[in-house]
Parts: C-alpha cells; sequence; structure tokens
C-alpha cells in the first residue's frame, strides 16, 4: 500500500479526537459487565431455579450451558459482524437483545422458556461483546488505551467474583428472577447512552460474510465448549464428552481448510498466526482456566465444607474482586515499562503461588486466616496476566480486524473458563461427590493442580508473549 494510501486510509480511522474519554470506557465496560456477570450470578442462583420451575439434575447445568455454548460459539461471528456493519451498530444490536433476553428469562415461568431465553442472551453478548472490545481499541490510544485495557480486563477478572456476591445477595433477597432482571435497567441506560458518548465510525465495505466458514467456526467452538462442560458433569473419559470434542477437532480441521480457500474468510489466517495475538490468546485461555478453576471450586468448597450460605460466602469473593482489579492496575502500568513478557511471568508465579498456599494451608482451617491470604495473592497474580495478555494481543492488529481480533480472544476468555471448571470438576472429584461431609483431599489436590499449571504458564509466556515494552504511540492501532 503507497504512503498516500496509507494516509488516506488512516484519515478515515483516526478518531478527530486525541484518545476516547472515561464516559465511552463507562459505557462499554458496564456492557461487558453484564455479559460476564451473568454466567456467576446465575451459577448461585441454580438451586432456586431449580426448585421453583421443577428442573431436575440433569436439566438445571443447561441453564449455565446454554448461555456459555451460544456466548463462546458465536464470538468470532459476531467480531465479523461488527467489522461488517459497524461497531457500534453492532454494539447496540447485541445489547438490545441481550437486554430483552434478560427481561424473558426473569418473566419464564417453564424451564424450556428460560433456556430459550438463555440462548438468546448468549447471542446477544456474542454479538456486544467483541463489538464493544473493538471500539475500546481503535478509539482509545497511546497510554489512555493501555488504562482503558486494564479496566476492561479487570472487568473480565473481577465480573466472576463480584457475580457471586451479587448472585448471593439478589437470590437470599428477592429471589431469582432477579439475577436476570438487574440487566434491564443498566441495558436500557447504556443503550440510551451509546449515541451520545460513542461516536459512529464508517463501517469497513470490504467485509462479507464467510457462511462455510461462520458454520464451521462457529460449531467448532460451541462443540468444544459443551463438550468441556459435559467433562465436567460426566467425566473425561465418558462418551458425553469425547464424541463433542472429537467432532470439534473434526470441525476445527475443516474450518482452517475453508479458511484457506475463500475469497474472505471469517478469520484470517495470517491475522492468527501473527505474533503476539496466538501467544496472547493461549495465555488468555489457560489464565481464565486457572481464574475460574479457582472461583468455582472456593465458592462450593465454601457452601459445602465450611457451610456458608450463598451470601456470606459471595462476601467472601469482595477482597477477592479488589485484589483482582489491583493486579489489573499494576499491570497496565508495567506492560509498557518493562514489556509484557516479564509482567506476566512474576504476575503468574504469584498467581501459582496464591493456589499452592490454598492448596498446602487453606483447606480445613480458618476461611480468613489461612485461605484468603492464598485466594487474594492468586487474585492479584491473575487480574495482571488477564491485562498483559490483553493489552499485548490486541496491540499489533490492524482496524479492519479489529472485531474479529476480539472476537477471537473473547472466544479464548469462553474456552478458558469451561476448560478450568472441568480440570477442578475431575480433580476434585472425591471431594464434589457429596455434598454432606466431603473429603477434603479432592480440593487440595485440584487447587495444587491449579498452582502447577500456573507455573508452567510462567514458563510457557516466555515464549507466547513479547519482551520488549509495548510501543503504544498515538494511533487508534498500532500497525506492523
Amino acid at each position: 500500500m503507497s504512503r498516500t494510501a496509507a494516509d488516506q486510509r488512516a484519515s478515515h480511522e483516526v478518531p478527530a479526537e486525541p484518545s476516547a474519554g472515561p464516559l465511552v470506557l463507562l459505557v462499554l465496560s458496564l456492557a461487558q459487565f453484564m455479559a460476564v456477570l451473568d454466567v456467576s450470578v446465575v451459577n448461585v442462583a441454580l438451586p432456586s431455579i431449580g426448585n421453583s420451575l421443577g428442573l431436575g439434575g440433569d436439566a438445571l447445568p443447561w441453564v449455565i450451558t446454554a448461555y456459555t455454548v451460544a456466548f463462546g460459539g458465536l464470538l468470532i461471528l459476531g467480531g465479523q459482524v461488527a467489522d461488517g456493519i459497524g461497531r457500534r451498530n453492532s454494539f447496540q444490536v447485541g445489547l438490545a437483545v441481550f437486554t430483552l433476553a434478560s427481561l424473558g428469562a426473569g418473566m419464564s415461568t417453564h424451564g424450556a422458556e428460560l433456556l430459550t431465553a438463555r440462548v438468546a442472551q448468549g447471542v446477544g453478548a456474542a454479538l456486544l461483546s467483541p463489538a464493544a472490545l473493538s471500539i475500546l481499541t481503535t478509539e482509545f490510544t497511546g497510554k489512555a488505551r493501555n488504562r482503558a485495557l486494564g479496566v476492561w480486563a479487570a472487568i473480565g477478572a473481577a465480573g466472576a467474583a463480584v457475580g457471586v456476591v451479587v448472585g448471593g445477595a439478589l437470590t437470599s433477597g428477592p429471589g431469582w428472577k432477579w439475577a436476570f432482571f438487574i440487566n434491564v435497567p443498566v441495558g436500557v441506560l447504556v443503550f440510551a447512552s451509546v449515541l451520545a458518548v460513542v461516536p459512529a465510525r464508517p463501517r469497513n465495505p470490504g467485509t462479507r460474510l464467510d457462511l462455510p466458514g461462520a458454520l464451521t467456526g462457529t460449531g467448532t467452538v460451541a462443540l468444544l465448549i459443551y463438550g468441556l462442560v459435559r467433562a465436567g458433569d460426566k467425566g473425561w473419559g465418558s462418551a458425553q464428552a469425547l464424541v463433542p470434542i472429537g467432532a470439534a477437532v473434526l470441525l476445527a480441521a475443516g474450518f482452517v481448510l475453508i479458511e484457506r480457500s475463500v475469497r474472505s474468510p471469517l478469520v484470517p489466517l495470517g491475522l492468527v498466526r501473527r505474533p503476539p495475538l496466538p501467544g496472547a490468546v493461549g495465555t488468555m485461555v489457560f489464565a481464565t482456566a486457572a481464574l475460574l478453576g479457582t472461583y468455582y471450586l472456593t465458592s462450593i468448597y465454601l457452601q459445602r465444607a465450611e457451610h456458608y450460605s450463598p451470601l456470606h460466602a459471595g462476601l467472601v469473593f469482595l477482597p477477592v474482586a479488589f485484589a483482582t482489579a489491583v493486579g489489573a492496575h499494576l499491570a497496565s502500568e508495567q506492560v509498557s515499562r518493562i514489556g509484557p513478557r516479564p509482567t506476566a511471568c512474576a504476575a503468574l508465579l504469584l498467581a501459582a503461588a496464591g493456589m499452592g498456599l490454598m492448596s498446602w494451608k487453606g483447606i480445613g482451617g480458618g476461611v480468613w486466616t489461612t485461605l484468603m491470604p492464598g485466594f487474594l495473592l492468586a487474585a492479584v497474580g491473575i487480574g495482571a496476566t488477564f491485562v498483559t495478555a490483553t493489552t499485548s494481543g490486541l496491540s499489533s492488529v490492524d482496524p479492519e480486524h479489529a472485531g474479529v481480533a476480539s472476537g477471537v480472544f473473547n472466544t479464548g476468555h469462553e474456552v478458558g473458563a469451561s476448560l478450568g471448571i472441568a480440570v477442578v470438576s475431575a480433580v476434585a472429584a472425591t471431594s464434589l461427590a457429596t455434598a454432606s461431609a466431603p473429603s477434603l483431599t479432592g480440593y487440595r489436590h485440584a487447587f495444587l493442580v491449579l498452582a502447577i499449571g500456573a507455573a508452567a504458564l510462567a514458563v510457557a509466556v516466555t515464549a507466547l508473549l513479547p519482551k520488549g515494552p509495548l510501543e503504544l504511540g498515538d494511533s487508534p492501532m498500532p500497525m506492523h
């Protein structure tokens, strides 16, 4: 591309102002917070939902699975939609679908109605989440983008912890329906604010829907997430887990062949092969697995072994959410000073130490005196890792692929969440099998596995992430 052509293109893409303001970040963050919160809030409310709607043990997990499969499976397609119809337009459509589906979920009187609404919520979240992230990465510039990505990553890490608190309070108070109704006023407020604070940018006219790629790519991720969920429920060797995971592998092979041959691929293979995006996505997958695995296991341990109520267990997560935000803030400053690689390595070693402490001293002792110190260390480390992966992964993507790259990145988050829960469910099976007087050995082993995994990832990021400080510049998206 000639210098003149590059300058003409940049003139259409660079915001008139130096960088977007705090109101843009607030609006985008509120929407993402709803999408992240919706898993852990509902997770706490599951027993009440089952009793109210008459959902049995086999049907009840689908209240979570229906959302995560639709959300994770459609994220990459949602990213291409954002690039094609415009990021703000895609964000608004997704937000409207998510908000209306939340209203429908809260009004559900039968299990089938609730599950349908949950799928619709997942579709809406898959549209709004990559659109919001691509708006953030293209509207914010320089150090402001770094800080904004730090806030975004902190929401992803801390949102699950806050969701446990909110879910416990709502379930113990007005009831499980408010786990969904709470999204409606927030969604309306955000929708009304978008037109005023988020600038409209020209859509990419060259974006065409890759239907074969969309079908195989969506099917691959959806089957993988579903298989991981079933692995956590039924075991890794069960047919319920192996069949969908095997089908996902076959579809993935077909997806790669299709993307190599079509003129306008859903995911340009050059995009996902170009560092640092693939390394950052891999880091995000396993960091999310460690985070959600820790949250899931700790929540169950508190309620079953320590006999905490949902609200009491939720309150334990309040300082954890704060610690996650602290780690995210610290990392957002360090990635441009010392670089993503040393930042992530130090953060993951801290997380490994925290999880190791939870395994060694945290189980079977006092919650606040023995479990919490390790939990807080792990939260600081994982919060910092989230920021480092997000910032380094999206720092070198050109604006025309910002939506797809954001979709790929968010897909890594959803796959990692399912992977983490599946792994700890398998390792801690002896402790999770019985609700009354459970053995504590499984919890200790699972936290130890998470600690070993975090330490191994600390070694891996020395190859996965960039070494030197990120050059953020003043363009909406650095181009390499």
